[in-house]
């Protein structure tokens, strides 16, 4: 039997990222070596342009090591490189449904998450106090106190970075709360996003639900109260790996339209306008973005990382085959997603 050489990942607990990987390689049976951030065995490995969590160490055909980071890349470079239990339907319009719902996961329930984390005492206390054992669970008392002073002051002061703000508070969270609902509906219905086995997007969406439903306290409790489904289905999630991956097992297209539908109509009110504003913003040289987002007024700094998920997305409908494009576009009409693809920039 042949063995597969590990990979090997530096992370956090406390990182949403981390944890959607973590899963993600559990579920495709692909071999992990998982390196605590601050570990000494992390001394001369190469360190990415941009120091996020997760990073993979992956091996060069030289040999030598290169350091990626950026979830989504990461799984379809994983999906191209590892056979079976793949986590892309194999429809290409369901396929497409599912970067756009992986994308959602990724750039707007983490403001959600963040502010959570950093906007209530409670959550604030709890995060500070854990964060830095997670990093070092060796570490002198001492240093942990003082660990917790700096971890919390570095975040919140980030908050205004990810949108978190006493403007923008009540749509946050008034979007965290019918979330909760639309997913406790539609895993009613399938086990997963889209179907009887997990997509990327699953593991996008479990991964802010890790923090969200399971880690603090003020987002967690309102978890249980509206939605307990989505509460014990993020513990399910945590590892698949004897999960039956049966290609049958993805929901046929046409029924698929109608159970992602409430899910779609929430990102298309709160996710699409927020892209659009964002690449608007970003394209007038403004300093600060300024929209409507469910009604209410949403200002923030203008995030160029969020211009190239929308061009990336716009990429991906282009290069569907029309007949696939056509079914998308029907999917989505009337959700606010179709905006993505009809409305400037």
């Amino acid at each position: 039997m042949t063995s597969i050489k590990p990979l090997r990942l530096k992370g956090a607990p406390g990182s949403p990222y981390t944890r959607k990987m973590l899963a993600y390689l559990r579920y495709r049976h692909i071999p992990y070596e998982f390196l605590i951030s601050d570990q000494p065995e992390l001394e001369g490995f190469p360190t990415p342009k941009v120091a996020l969590l997760p990073t993979f160490y992956l091996e060069k055909a030289d040999g030598t090591l290169e350091a990626a980071v950026d979830s989504t890349p990461l799984i379809r470079r994983f999906e191209a490189s590892y056979g079976g239990r793949g986590t892309l339907p194999t429809d290409p319009a369901a396929a497409f449904l599912n970067d756009l719902v992986e994308d959602y996961g990724d750039e707007w329930l983490t403001k959600a998450m963040f502010h959570y984390r950093w906007y209530y005492d409670a959550d604030i206390d709890q995060a500070g106090t854990v964060l830095p054992h997670w990093r070092n669970i060796q570490a002198d008392p001492e240093k942990l106190r003082a660990l917790k002073g700096y971890f919390a002051e570095r975040q919140i002061s980030r908050l205004y970075v990810v949108g978190s703000n006493d403007t923008t508070a009540p749509v946050i969270e008034a979007a965290y709360a019918r979330f909760l609902t639309v997913l406790d509906g539609l895993i009613e219905k399938q086990k997963f996003v889209f179907g009887g086995r997990p997509a990327s997007a699953d593991f996008a969406l479990y991964a802010q639900l890790t923090q969200l439903a399971r880690f603090d306290p003020t987002p967690a409790a309102l978890c249980l109260k509206l939605a307990p489904r989505v509460f014990a289905w993020t513990d399910l999630v945590e590892d698949l790996s004897g999960q039956p991956a049966k290609e049958e097992a993805w929901t046929p297209l046409e029924e698929l339209g109608a159970n992602l539908r409430p899910l779609l109509e929430e990102i298309g009110r709160t996710y699409a306008p927020a892209l659009l504003a964002n690449a608007q913003a970003l394209a007038a040289g403004a300093e600060q973005m300024e929209a409507t987002i469910d009604g209410q007024r949403w200002v923030q700094p203008p995030f160029p990382y969020q211009a190239k998920c929308l061009q990336a997305l716009r990429a991906g409908y282009s290069a569907l085959d029309p007949a696939s494009r056509d079914a998308v576009a029907s999917i989505l009409a009337g959700t606010g997603c179709d905006a993505l693809f009809t409305e400037a920039p």
